[in-house]
C-alpha cells in the first residue's frame, strides 16, 4: 500500500498531454495528499509550470535523481 492519493508513469503519456493530466490531477488531490511522478527525465519545467500556477500551494520532492529514473513526490498544501 503506497502513501500516494495517485502515481503517474509520466514515461507512458502521451507527449502533448502530460503537463495537462499531471496538473488535472495535482488539482484532484485534498489538502495534504501526495501524488508520484516517474520519469525518464527531470521534470524541472514541470516544476516552473507549477510555480507559475500554484506558488506556495505545493511541496515538490526529489526520491530518485536519475540516471534513468527521476521520481518526484508533490504534496499539496
Amino acid at each position: 500500500m503506497s502513501n500516494f492519493a495517485t502515481s503517474i508513469d509520466v514515461r507512458t503519456l502521451e507527449r502533448g498531454n502530460k503537463k495537462d493530466i499531471i496538473f488535472e490531477a495535482f488539482e484532484k488531490l485534498n489538502l495534504d495528499e501526495k501524488m508520484e511522478l516517474i520519469n525518464d527525465h527531470d521534470p524541472r519545467p514541470l516544476y516552473q509550470y507549477f510555480m507559475s500556477k500554484v506558488p506556495e500551494k505545493f511541496k515538490w520532492e526529489y526520491v530518485e535523481q536519475g540516471p534513468e529514473v527521476w521520481r518526484i513526490v508533490i504534496t499539496k498544501k
